[in-house]
């Protein structure tokens, strides 16, 4: 595939482009504020920041590139607009708020888990630079448990991706954690989304579980 990756300065883009390419992609690298001809790409791909996203999945939507989000923090109203720009371009956009296989996971143990408990809490922890917060995984994990979950944030160096799950009723806990303790954890997700870009259909869909999904 020939995909673009906006992002190829960041902590995912710079460890990411090298794992596409041994996969035998041809890959684009684009900074920050770049605006490249993107006619012709079969893929984009945004580990930009949540002020950028937007604007660069719209122009690759806009000139009938799939796409695939794994930056954080969009609006509801910039996932809107995106998801009307990819049905009136029939292309898919996925948004992925982690795609370590094992947080996937994570979350569906935890949706599995649920019902037994009477209580649940979050607590998500990212490196210093993180702007958003909770994170997506966290928001992600919550609204499959339901909605109504608190989720406490920590940023600290040294730290990459963590997350927790915690579920109690009389007499037990359950807790259900994934860590991520190097970036090259998110390569095998993305391959596997851009593997499953082309059986989902135009518009928005969200998480790697849409990808799975689709090939079951």
């Amino acid at each position: 595939m020939k995909i673009v990756v906006f992002g190829r300065d960041g902590k995912v883009g710079a460890s990411l482009i090298p794992r596409l390419e041994d996969a035998g992609h041809t890959v684009l690298g684009v900074e920050i504020g770049e605006e490249p001809e993107l006619t012709g790409y079969d893929a984009a791909i945004d580990f930009t920041s949540p002020s950028a996203v937007h604007g660069n999945m719209r122009r690759a939507l806009d000139a009938s590139v799939p796409c695939l989000i794994g930056t954080s923090g969009l609006s509801d109203e910039a996932i809107e607009d995106l998801d009307a720009a990819a049905r009136s371009n029939e292309v898919a956009c996925l948004i992925v708020p982690n795609f370590a296989i094992g947080a996937v996971l994570m979350m569906r143990l935890a949706e599995l888990a649920a019902p037994y408990f009477d209580g649940v809490e979050i607590i998500e922890l990212h490196h210093n630079t993180k702007v958003d917060a909770p994170s997506g995984t966290a928001k992600a994990t919550a609204e499959r448990l339901g909605g109504d979950v608190p989720v406490h944030s920590v940023r600290l160096p040294g730290l990459i991706a963590h997350q927790e799950v915690i579920l109690g009723t009389s007499g037990q806990t359950l807790t259900i954690r994934h860590d991520t303790s190097s970036r090259d954890a998110f390569a095998p997700g993305v391959l596997l989304a851009l593997e499953g870009l082309a059986d989902l259909g135009p518009g928005v869909s969200h998480g790697l579980d849409a990808v799975l999904d689709a090939a079951s």
